[in-house]
């Protein structure tokens, strides 16, 4: 189904970032400072890429046909699993936010923590739930769903990229590589200084 075929590329994308948090948060633990501009980009991916485009496909489209036409075991699955799941991703997101700001007005070890703390538990979490819509979710909607309903939900997911436009995601893609380039960068030179030290 293109559907989600095109959220399983996605989710890719949003696991690469993952790691770019995982590796931002390793390096404040090494002596980096808190880059706060950063991680308001980072944020920006966060709220407008993997949720306001990803999870907007999953929760307007994909997952109340699956809740409608398949067992009650997908309803199940999707409105006690997934979308609770969305919330407490959701949750992270906004503690996040408050922690950096926080930390910008009162710089401290505090609010270092708790940027540590929700950074970390938001890529621990989604990476977690993104495996189970790779490996269960999509699967079984890809499996269980009638022909009918697989190409009405193809067809709007066409009409939501054609609103977006087809460079919506360029500049959060462009964003990703730019701080993927950063970190890799960063571990091989301290690799190189390791060896000569």
């Amino acid at each position: 189904m293109y559907c989600t075929e095109v959220m399983v590329k996605q989710h890719a994308n949003i696991s690469r970032m993952l790691k770019v948090i995982e590796k931002a948060c390793c390096a404040i633990l090494d002596g980096s400072p808190v880059d706060c501009d950063e991680f308001a980009e980072i944020l920006k991916f966060i709220r407008t890429y993997a949720d306001g485009h990803h999870h907007r496909r999953e929760e307007l489209v994909l997952f109340p046909e699956m809740v409608q036409h398949l067992e009650k075991i997908a309803s199940v699955i999707i409105n006690h699993g997934m979308l609770v799941e969305h919330d407490l991703i959701r949750a992270h997101v906004r503690a996040l936010d408050d922690a950096l700001k926080n930390y910008q007005a009162h710089p401290g070890t505090l609010y270092k923590l708790q940027i540590l703390t929700e950074a970390m538990a938001y890529a621990n979490r989604l990476q977690a739930h993104v495996d189970k819509e790779n490996t269960v979710v999509y699967p079984m909607a890809d499996r269980s769903l009638p022909a009918e309903v697989k190409e009405k939900i193809d067809s709007t997911v066409h009409t939501m990229e054609e609103e977006e436009g087809k460079d919506f995601a360029a500049p959060y893609l462009s964003l990703l590589e730019r701080l993927e380039h950063k970190y890799h960068a960063a571990a091989e030179n301290f690799a190189v200084n390791l060896c000569a030290s």
